[in-house]
């Protein structure tokens, strides 16, 4: 390898750090709103869309709150909380319509590629369960953003819905289903990848093998980052100039704000978490599921480690997943170093990492137990879900690298929470998101918050621009059941997801 060459500066009005869904979805909403800003995209892959955007990285669960029990929680009265799950299938709706509003613009091709409708289904055994499940039902299906949920408590019911679930199934345990038909499957790799296609005909330069190594403020208040450029035969140094700096690159982010010295980002952590699923390679096993399916998981347990049964539709293939089974890992990606996590220590976030550790020592044991989980205790969770499953057609593979968000709070200690959350500089100069799950499929929702929290003097010159892609911003889905009914039934035919139904 020969010496490394310094090339001169370059400046951008954006540069966005990571090639995911989220740096596409930004990428893709900038260049609607101001076409002639310049953007160049830095991701240290051979290829975009290659970690937690990969298709086997992930659930491909489009998150509405259909089948995820932990959007929903019961109340010391017994009635059941539905408001988070309401307020995650509203910013669904938005997700569903910029889809909608790409695929009519052409910016993405054939919605079957990316997206598919699959029933969200949430299975729940045992007596205790299925009254939880029941109670649900009544309160979500009373909500018209989920009148098409059902319930059942009849095995033959269930049956017909996923068959998979209940043959060979014990008939004296009690058991109880919801089927919402509206739920879908997404394909984020395959997503990312059409709209970092779309851009790159837009003059968006997307630079892969690319990693930022620093960053710095200048002295107009720009910044200058610090970029490591692999070839085949040497390995250069550039130094490019941005206005603004956005970093969408997974657990990699806090790095990217830690390099950056950014106050707003002091005393977060991370707290890595791994992930395996079974996948099954019958193809009759395949062919016999065409659902999602949710449960409970373990006490404690990450909400990105409830266990579900998945059909996935993958460059037009069906596939079957269960999982995931959560373990402890240091690396913030899946293609990761194992000083990921040691290297992320400083001393604004040793004791909210401490603490967070300290409060949730279940939840690590529970982490570190999975690394060491036999062959025979996953495939006993499976059965679980089904009963007749046999080893031989389920093979275990990697799936994606999560990491949750540690933050400091009153009391000087630590807190972990699973969801995920934009940090940016006072400024506006500079952004991440960090964290999991819903993750990408609120990812317009979450680019939302990111213009609006850094490109404040712009808003109403994009108000209307951005209402052109997603039609009902600014109005509320959940208290408006009529526009929320025609905006379903809108989305629903531009994306091919009604009446139709992988299978």
């Amino acid at each position: 390898m020969t010496a490394r060459t310094q090339l001169p500066l370059r400046p951008y009005d954006v540069v966005l750090i990571g090639g995911g869904i989220m740096s596409a979805t930004l990428a893709v909403l900038l260049k609607h709103l101001e076409p002639s800003w310049t953007i160049a995209v830095y991701e240290r892959l051979p290829e975009v869309g290659a970690e937690a955007s990969a298709a086997f990285n992930n659930s491909g669960t489009g998150h509405a709150g259909l089948c995820e029990l932990d959007y929903t929680s019961e109340n010391p009265d017994g009635s059941v909380d539905i408001e988070p799950a309401v307020a995650l299938n509203e910013q669904f709706q938005l997700t569903r319509q910029l889809l909608a509003s790409l695929v009519e613009s052409e910016v993405l091709r054939d919605p079957s590629t990316f997206i598919n409708p699959v029933p969200h289904l949430t299975l729940a055994r045992g007596k205790t369960e299925v009254d939880f499940l029941r109670r649900r039902h009544e309160t979500l299906s009373a909500h018209h953003l989920f009148a098409n949920m059902r319930f059942s408590d009849d095995p033959t019911v269930i049956g017909e819905w996923a068959p998979l679930l209940t043959a060979g199934r014990d008939e004296s345990e009690p058991i109880a289903a919801t089927c919402d038909i509206t739920g879908s499957d997404i394909d984020f790799g395959e997503l990312t990848g059409q709209l970092f296609h779309w851009l790159r005909w837009r003059d968006v330069e997307i630079h892969r093998n690319c990693e930022v190594r620093g960053l710095r403020r200048n002295n107009d208040g720009t910044w200058q980052l610090r970029v490591d450029w692999r070839t085949d035969n040497d390995r250069l140094t550039r130094k490019v100039d941005a206005r603004f700096v956005f970093a969408g690159a997974g657990g990699w982010a806090l790095k990217i704000l830690q390099k950056a010295g950014l106050p707003e980002a002091h005393g977060y952590g991370l707290f890595p978490v791994s992930g395996r699923f079974l996948r099954c390679d019958n193809p009759e096993v395949v062919a016999a599921h065409t659902a999602k399916v949710y449960g409970r998981g373990p006490a404690g347990a990450p909400s990105i480690s409830m266990p579900h049964l998945d059909t996935r539709v993958v460059h037009g293939e069906r596939a079957l997943l269960f999982g995931p089974f959560p373990g402890a890992n240091p690396r913030f990606l899946k293609r990761g170093s194992l000083f990921d996590a040691p290297a992320a220590l400083r001393p604004d976030n040793v004791a909210p990492m401490l603490a967070m550790l300290k409060q949730n020592r279940e939840l690590a044991w529970l982490l570190f137990s999975q690394m060491f989980a036999t062959r025979k205790k996953k495939l006993a969770a499976l059965r679980e879900f089904v009963p007749e499953a046999r080893a031989e057609d389920w093979t275990l593979i990697s799936a994606g690298q999560r990491a949750q968000i540690v933050k400091p709070d009153d009391q000087g200690g630590g807190v972990l929470e699973f969801g995920t959350e934009v940090v940016a500089a006072r400024d506006g100069s500079i952004a991440a998101v960090l964290g999991a799950t819903p993750g990408a499929s609120t990812a317009p929702v979450i680019m939302l918050e990111v213009l609006e929290r850094c490109f404040p003097r712009y808003a109403a010159l994009w108000e209307p621009r951005l209402r052109a892609l997603m039609p009902t911003l600014g109005h509320s889905l959940a208290r408006d059941a009529r526009l929320a009914r025609q905006t379903m039934a809108a989305t629903a035919a531009t994306l091919r997801l009604e009446g139709r139904v992988v299978g």
